[in-house]
C-alpha cells in the first residue's frame, strides 16, 4: 500500500513548512502539491516577525533568503485621515525591546523557492505533483485519493490547501466567513530617499496604506481602498500612479518611480470552527484568513507550524492520535481568535465615521505614543503571543526568566526543529 506517516496537502509556505517540521520530527512525509502553483508567480512580499525568521533558520531555508531579506527596525503608524478626531503618530523601535529588528520583509516568490529547495534535499519527504480529489478519515488511518490515480494511506493529514480546502470540507469542519468593502492594491516602487529600514502605515478612511522596506531604495506597498477605486488605480499609467503614491506618503521617501504592475486582492476573512478533527490538522489559510493589516497573516501561519511541531514532537508512533489532534486544536484556538478579532476591529475602526469609535482609536494610539512601558508590551505581543504579558511578570535575581523575545526564538529551535 502507498503509505506515509503523514500526508501534507498544499504547496504554499504553510504546506512546505509543515512537511519540513514533520520530517524533522522523524516522520516520513508525502507532500501533495501541484508544481508551479506559487513559486514562479508570487511577487508580493511578507513581513515575517523574528519567531518566524528563527523557524526558517531551523528549517534550513534562511541562508538562501538572508541576502535579499530586508530588516524591519522601525515601524510607524501615521493617521492620514481628514477626520475631526485624529490620532498622534506612533513609532515602534526594535531596540526598545532589545532586538536589532522586529523581523524581515521577504519576497514571497523567494520564500517559496527557498522552502522548496530544502524539501528537495530532505529524503524523508516525497513530493507528489498532483491534487487531492477526496479524503476519508477513520479511527486508525486516513486516506487521500489523488487526481493522478494514487491513493495515500496515512496516520495524519495536515491540510494546508487554502481557503476552499477540500480536506477541511471532507472532515465536516465548518467556517465563519465575512467580506469587507475593500480591495488591497499590492505593488512595489522605487524612491529617491533611503527608507532607513522603516515601515510606515498610514491609516486612511478607506483602510491602511502600508509601505514596507525592501533592499536598496525600494519598498512594497499594500494600499487598501474601495473596489471601484482599486480598479481605477490599477489602470493608471505608472508615472501617474507614482505621483499619487508620493503625495499619499507626504514625500517621506522623496521622488517615487519604477512602480510595478499593481495586483488587486479583495479583502475577506475566514476562521475555521475547529483546527483539528479525526486524523486531521489544519494549517495556514485553511484555518484562518484576514486582511493584510499589522503583518499578522503568514506570522499566524508560522505559529500554526510551531504548535504543530510541539504536538508532533510528543506524538510518538501515532502522529494522528486523538490526543495529539486535540492538543493542536487547543493550542491554536486562543491565538487565532485573538489575532483575528484584533485585526478585524482595527480595520473596521478605520471605516467607521462614528465619533466615539474614532475617539477610542485615537486615545488608544495616543497612550501607545506617550507611555513607553505600554508600547513595549504591545511590541512584544506583536512579535510573539504572550510575550508582552510575560514581560510584566519577569523575575529578577537568580531565577530571572529569559527575555520573552529570546524565549520565543529558543522554543522555536527546541520544539520545532
Amino acid at each position: 500500500m502507498n503509505r506515509s506517516d503523514i500526508v501534507v496537502v498544499g504547496g504554499g509556505p504553510a504546506g512546505m513548512a509543515s512537511a519540513l517540521i514533520a520530517a524533522r520530527q522523524g516522520y516520513n512525509v508525502a507532500l501533495v502539491a501541484p508544481s508551479g502553483t506559487f513559486i514562479d508567480s508570487d511577487d508580493r512580499t511578507t513581513a515575517l516577525m523574528m519567531p518566524g525568521i528563527d523557524m526558517l533558520k531551523d528549517l534550513g531555508a534562511w541562508p538562501e533568503l538572508e541576502a535579499e531579506a530586508t530588516p524591519l527596525r522601525t515601524m510607524r503608524i501615521v493617521d492620514g485621515t481628514r477626520r475631526l478626531i485624529r490620532a498622534p503618530t506612533v513609532t515602534f523601535e526594535a531596540p526598545e525591546v532589545g532586538e536589532e529588528a522586529f523581523g524581515y520583509n521577504l519576497v514571497n516568490r523567494a520564500l517559496n523557492t527557498a522552502l522548496h529547495h530544502v524539501i528537495e534535499q530532505t529524503p524523508a519527504i516525497r513530493c507528489i505533483d498532483s491534487m487531492a480529489s477526496s479524503a476519508s478519515f477513520g479511527p486508525d488511518e486516513a486516506t487521500v485519493a489523488l487526481a493522478n490515480g494514487e491513493t495515500l494511506h496515512t496516520k495524519l493529514i495536515i491540510a494546508a490547501d487554502g481557503v476552499n480546502s477540500l480536506l477541511r470540507e471532507a472532515a465536516g469542519i465548518g467556517t465563519r466567513k465575512w467580506t469587507y468593502p475593500q480591495t488591497a492594491v499590492v505593488l512595489t516602487f522605487a524612491h529617491s530617499r533611503d527608507h532607513g529600514f522603516t515601515s510606515t502605515e498610514f491609516h486612511m478612511e478607506s483602510g491602511p496604506f502600508a509601505q514596507v522596506p525592501m533592499r536598496g531604495k525600494r519598498s512594497s506597498l499594500v494600499w487598501v481602498v474601495e473596489p471601484t477605486e482599486a480598479e481605477r488605480i490599477a489602470a493608471l499609467e505608472p508615472e501617474t500612479l507614482a505621483g499619487m503614491i508620493e503625495r499619499r506618503m507626504q514625500s517621506m521617501l522623496g521622488r517615487v518611480s519604477g512602480v510595478s504592475k499593481p495586483q488587486c486582492w479583495p479583502l475577506s476573512g475566514m476562521i475555521a470552527h475547529r483546527f483539528a478533527a479525526e486524523r486531521l490538522m489544519l494549517a495556514g489559510q485553511t484555518a484562518h484568513i484576514f486582511p493584510p493589516i499589522g503583518a499578522q497573516g503568514l506570522n499566524l501561519s508560522m505559529r500554526d507550524i510551531a504548535d504543530l511541531g510541539k504536538c508532533l514532537g510528543a506524538a510518538g508512533t501515532d502522529p494522528g492520535a486523538a490526543g495529539v489532534t486535540a492538543r493542536y486544536d487547543r493550542l491554536r484556538r486562543a491565538d487565532v481568535a485573538s489575532r483575528t478579532g484584533t485585526v478585524d476591529l482595527l480595520n473596521r475602526s478605520l471605516l467607521t465615521g462614528f465619533l466615539p469609535v474614532q475617539f477610542a482609536r485615537a486615545a488608544g494610539l495616543g497612550l501607545l505614543a506617550a507611555v513607553p512601558p505600554l508600547r513595549n508590551i504591545v511590541m512584544r505581543e506583536g512579535m510573539a503571543p504572550g510575550a508582552g504579558l510575560r514581560s510584566l511578570f519577569k523575575r529578577r535575581g537568580p531565577f530571572r526568566e529569559t527575555d520573552p523575545a529570546e524565549s520565543s526564538r529558543s522554543s522555536s529551535r527546541t520544539e520545532a526543529p
